[in-house]
């Protein structure tokens, strides 16, 4: 057997040669801050229209175009697109010989095709967010409009930068952007408490990862001399061949640590445990938000980071199996919190949680392509799951309680928000045949071939089926059933959203309204009269187009890739990139037998996975057997394991949820909650993490903080402030002394004589 390398980078992922073709790419920084100029004049100029709105949407579908174009005329390989110098200064050397440190980072942009696969769903889905934020926020024309859309543009700038970026400090210029414009957007309405408070603690929970990613930005230049992906990559490949060679000695610790640094912060950003908790309170943001935020963007930087530096991960032999436990840990948790929910956004916000799970555990159980998939998978349906919770929102005075609304799908004016949320249902459930069903089954044959994690798979089996039931628990119980609805606090509500997250919509009015009323009143008259407005044409389009795409993303699992690569069009992306990663343990063609491929890049993607630490020139020469499900080949059966899960999630959900209700406030699955013995309010109430985080945490901090700040007062500014009194009381002392009147004088001298008199006597009495 023909010995081949067993981890290799995309062609020119090293290099980072600059070629013709990318430049459109800068178009996208550029077009995103123009919006953002363009916002704020209209702000300036008091703009009462949804002039910032067309602008946003205008830009972003340029940015949208840019991006495709490139991509259409992409030739594979690096490209470096430069924009201009940024920092670039020299240090002299620690040892004091040698050449000087040089310490570049330019905004450039490193163009592959994990970067374009990245940057189309985020442009195109920003593009069609805004579109839908157009109605959806039009109770707010005036100021409040310009600026969540200079704060919406602001964000998809710096998410460009975070994705394209050719170096670290770009990418952390972009971390930190999506940072401040999600705080800026989730505490959008800024006189509402709760709102602020999930706000700051969005905040404040991402800077704790951002300190891992800092330190692991600042170890990467102190080992590798750079932070330029294109050098570091270069760097790290001896290192990878080390660990091929079952020399794990010649990685230095500093190599290891920095994954496990980066780790951190993608922690923070993709909300896995434990720093999960910022995400579902992010919901206080207005529903556009909650979609650009937890589908296409912010929450996807965590998991985008970890594949752009995989070959980072693949030097250490602990970083990945973290990752996989932690998500797989995260997927399950946020799944058991979900089905205990009411609110519907919230529901979707821990699914978000949990899905972001599945792709950590498929980084971690190396098929970097099925998590990039997922990522593009999930960003259409969740996307479309949130608008649709959103529409229903905005159409019943921000009514969000499952066991408030039923039969909204059947509804006059409601039928294309029926449609599409049983669509993202079918898709989050993995039903078979949608998207969703093959990004996850390639996440879960992979999690039992793969030596090891035969535990994770197992654990993300379970958590398929229970996010089956909570997301068909939420379609049959609001979408389906007896027309009944109650209208929800903000039926009173016109003070700029201060009750809630949505208004009126008063640019639609109340359309063609519903041919059913509220069936109470929350103890207001005006209830009986309440009539829910389906939405406008801006939303129902969004909607229509979400739709079409999420049906439409499983068609790209068959698309056969020019390089060769199993698994579709998102799999020839990724093994075209720094992402590229082929597990010898086995594929659809047949598992159990390690094997080449070789990619259009002309490079051939073998490699041993360092989670197994186990020396791969052991099974030189010999075939290589991964791991089974129940005695059977993972990639063969999945199709049918994870469809039958699946299958038994949503009829457990029909039989509960759906046959036989008769109201929407009760269902036959109130008659099981005394069987569970308070599990059921323990999940409610999120198993109780908040207030563990509060007392182990928060309140420690805080009466530590009071602690040192009484020292710092008394004790520190205490001893300064001695310091300073000291002479300043002496000198008061002293003072009267020197008056300046030449009697006082006379008299302190006769004084003076005379104490000197008195001491002499008594001095010679004795």
């Amino acid at each position: 057997m023909t010995t081949m390398p067993l981890f290799t980078l995309a062609s020119d992922a090293a290099a980072g040669l600059p070629s013709r073709g990318a430049e459109l790419t800068l178009l996208v920084p550029g077009l995103t801050i123009l919006a953002c100029v363009l916002c704020t004049l209209c702000a300036i100029f008091k703009v009462k229209s949804k002039l910032p709105a067309w602008i946003t949407v205008a830009c972003l579908a340029a940015s949208f175009g840019a991006i495709l174009k490139t991509y259409l005329g992409f030739e594979g390989g690096t490209q470096i697109a430069h924009g201009f110098e940024w920092i670039n200064f020299s240090l002299p050397s620690l040892t004091g010989t040698g050449e000087p440190l040089q310490f570049v980072a330019n905004f450039s942009f490193y163009v592959d095709s994990l970067t374009l696969l990245w940057m189309l769903f985020v442009t195109g889905l920003a593009t069609l967010i805004a579109l839908y934020a157009s109605e959806y926020m039009s109770h707010d024309v005036g100021a409040g409009y310009c600026r969540f859309f200079f704060a919406f543009s602001l964000f998809v700038f710096s998410m460009s930068c975070l994705v394209m970026g050719d170096n670290l400090v770009l990418l952390y210029l972009g971390w930190e952007g999506v940072g401040l414009c999600s705080y800026l957007l989730i505490g959008y309405f800024y006189k509402k408490p709760s709102a602020v408070a999930a706000a700051k603690k969005a905040f404040i929970v991402n800077r704790i990862g951002d300190l891992g990613l800092a330190m692991g930005i600042m170890l990467t230049w102190v080992h590798f001399g750079s932070v330029e992906y294109a050098v570091v990559f270069a760097k790290a490949q001896p290192y990878i061949e080390a660990l091929k060679a079952g020399q794990l000695a010649a990685i230095p610790q500093i190599v290891q640590w920095i994954p496990i640094l980066l780790m951190i912060g993608a922690f923070g950003k993709s909300a896995q445990l434990p720093l999960y908790v910022w995400l579902p309170d992010a919901m206080e943001g207005p529903t556009p938000v909650s979609a650009l935020i937890h589908a296409a963007t912010m929450v996807t930087a965590g998991v985008y980071l970890i594949a752009r530096t995989y070959p980072l991960f693949l030097t250490s032999i602990h970083a990945l199996p973290i990752v996989a436990w932690v998500g797989a840990l995260t997927a399950l948790l946020a799944a058991t919190i979900g089905m205990a929910q009411f609110d519907i956004k919230r529901i979707m916000a821990y699914s978000t949680v949990s899905q972001l799970g599945y792709m950590f555990a498929g980084l971690g159980v190396l098929t970097s392509t099925g998590a990039a998939f997922h990522v593009l998978t999930h960003a259409f349906f969740k996307a479309l799951l949130f608008l649709c919770c959103g529409a229903v929102m905005h159409g019943f005075a921000g009514q969000l309680d499952l066991r408030k609304l039923s039969g909204v799908a059947f509804m006059k004016g409601w039928g294309i928000v029926g449609l599409g949320m049983f669509v993202g249902c079918l898709n989050l459930a993995g039903f078979p045949f949608t998207a969703g069903f093959f990004s996850k089954d390639m996440i879960l044959a992979e999690a039992f071939v793969t030596p090891g994690m035969a535990p994770i798979g197992w654990i993300l089996l379970l958590t398929a089926g229970l996010t089956a039931y909570y997301t068909f628990r939420v379609f049959f119980r609001v979408f389906v059933g007896p027309k009944s609805f109650e209208p929800g606090d903000e039926l009173h509500a016109h003070d700029d959203h201060g009750h809630g997250d949505h208004g009126h919509g008063h640019d639609h009015g109340h359309g063609p309204g519903s041919e059913i009323r509220a069936t109470q009143s929350h103890g207001h008259s005006a209830a009986h009269d309440f009539h829910p407005h389906p939405p406008g044409w801006a939303i129902n389009t969004v909607l229509a187009i979400l739709t079409i795409g999420s049906l439409a993303a499983a068609s790209l699992y068959f698309v056969h890739p020019s390089n060769g690569a199993h698994g579709g069009w998102a799999a020839g992306m990724v093994q075209s990139s720094s992402a590229a990663y082929t597990t010898p343990y086995g594929h659809h063609a047949g598992a159990g037998e390690g094997h080449a491929e070789t990619h259009g890049d002309g490079h051939a993607h073998v490699a041993y996975p360092p989670a197994t630490q186990l020396a791969a020139n052991e099974f030189e020469g010999s075939a290589i057997k991964g791991g089974s499900f129940l005695g059977y080949d993972p990639h063969a059966v999945m199709y049918y394991v994870s469809g039958v899960i699946g299958a038994i999630g949503i009829f457990i959900a029909f039989i509960l949820h759906f046959l036989g209700r008769t109201t929407a406030a009760t269902s036959k699955a109130d008659a099981l909650l005394p069987m569970l013995r308070g599990l059921d309010k323990a999940a409610q109430r999120k198993w109780h993490v908040d207030e563990i985080y509060d007392y182990l945490i928060r309140k420690p901090l805080l009466v530590a903080s009071h602690v040192f700040h009484w020292i710092d007062k008394l004790l520190v500014d205490g001893l300064v402030n001695l310091a300073g009194a000291t002479p300043r009381s002496a000198g008061s002392a002293v003072r009267p002394s020197q008056s300046g009147l030449l009697h006082g004088y006379a008299v302190g001298m006769a004084g003076g004589i005379a104490v000197v008199m008195v001491i002499v006597l008594l001095v010679a009495g004795k």
